[in-house]
C-alpha cells in the first residue's frame, strides 16, 4: 500500500472519530500487520501533520490503544485468493505470532487478550463460509468489548462483508486498497449484561473505497442499479 494514501485514510478516520479507538484487531497475514503498524502509529502519534508520510521516527503514546492479532480476520483460505504457489501444501501457514507482534509499535500489544479464533480456519474454506466467518467475528468482537470502539484490520473480502452483512439488500462489487467502513450500534448496559441493537452502516457508496449496488434485480433494467 502507498504510505501517503494509507495515512490519508487514517487522517480521515481521526477526523471522524477523534481519539475514540480503544482497540485494534488485525489479521495475522503480513500485509495486514504492516497496515496495522502504520495505522496504530498514526493513531498513537504524539504529534502529527500533513507532512507526515510514514510512521518511521514518529513518537507515539502506546497508552492510547491496544492491539491484538485475531485469526478470525485472516484472508479467505482458498485458491481463489491465495495462489497455488503461495499456499503451503499442508494448509499450515506457520504464523509466528511473537514475530508478528514484534512488528507492531512497541508497547501497544495486549498480551492478555484471548483471540476468538484460537487457530486458522481450515484450508479450502468456501467463499460463503469465509463471508460467514467475517460477519461472525465482527459480531463476536463487538459483543466481547461492548463498551469500546474497535478498529478491525482485515482483507478486501472482510471489508466488503462489513457492509454487505449489515446493509440490507446490497451487494459489494469493489473494495479499493485502504478502503474502510464505519459501523455503529447502540448498547444499553444493565447490571453485568448488555443489550445491543443492530449495526447501522455509516459508510456511503464510494466515499471510503467501497462500491456496492442493489442485490435485487431492477424491474426496468437487467442490470442492477447502483446505490
Amino acid at each position: 500500500m502507498v504510505g501517503s494514501e494509507l495515512l490519508a485514510r487514517v487522517g480521515n478516520l481521526k477526523q471522524i472519530l477523534g481519539s475514540l479507538i480503544h482497540r485494534v484487531f488485525v489479521s495475522p497475514f503480513l500485509r495486514c500487520i504492516q497496515t496495522a503498524s502504520e495505522v496504530v502509529s498514526a493513531l498513537c502519534a504524539v504529534e502529527d501533520g500533513p507532512d507526515v508520510l510514514s510512521s518511521h521516527g514518529v513518537a507515539i503514546d502506546p497508552s492510547k490503544l491496544k492491539v491484538s492479532i485475531e485469526y478470525g480476520l485472516c484472508e479467505m483460505l482458498n485458491r481463489e485468493t491465495i495462489g497455488r504457489d503461495c499456499a503451503p501444501k499442508d494448509g499450515n501457514f506457520g504464523f509466528n505470532i511473537s514475530e508478528l507482534e514484534a512488528m507492531l509499535p512497541a508497547g501497544t500489544v495486549d498480551h492478555a487478550v484471548k483471540p476468538v479464533y484460537t487457530e486458522l480456519p481450515q484450508w479450502e474454506e468456501t467463499v460463503m463460509r469465509a463471508r460467514t466467518r467475517y460477519e461472525q467475528i465482527i459480531m463476536a468482537l463487538a459483543d466481547k468489548y461492548p463498551s469500546e470502539n474497535l478498529l478491525l484490520v482485515t482483507h478486501g473480502e472482510g471489508v466488503g462483508v462489513s457492509v454487505s452483512a449489515f446493509l440490507k439488500d446490497i451487494s459489494v462489487y469493489e473494495v479499493e486498497f485502504c478502503a474502510y467502513s464505519l459501523l455503529r450500534r447502540s448498547v444499553v448496559h444493565e447490571n453485568k449484561s448488555f443489550t445491543a441493537r443492530e449495526f447501522e452502516v455509516l459508510t456511503h457508496y464510494g466515499q471510503t473505497g467501497i462500491s456496492y449496488c442493489s442485490a435485487i434485480p431492477s424491474t426496468s433494467s437487467p442490470m442492477y442499479d447502483a446505490m
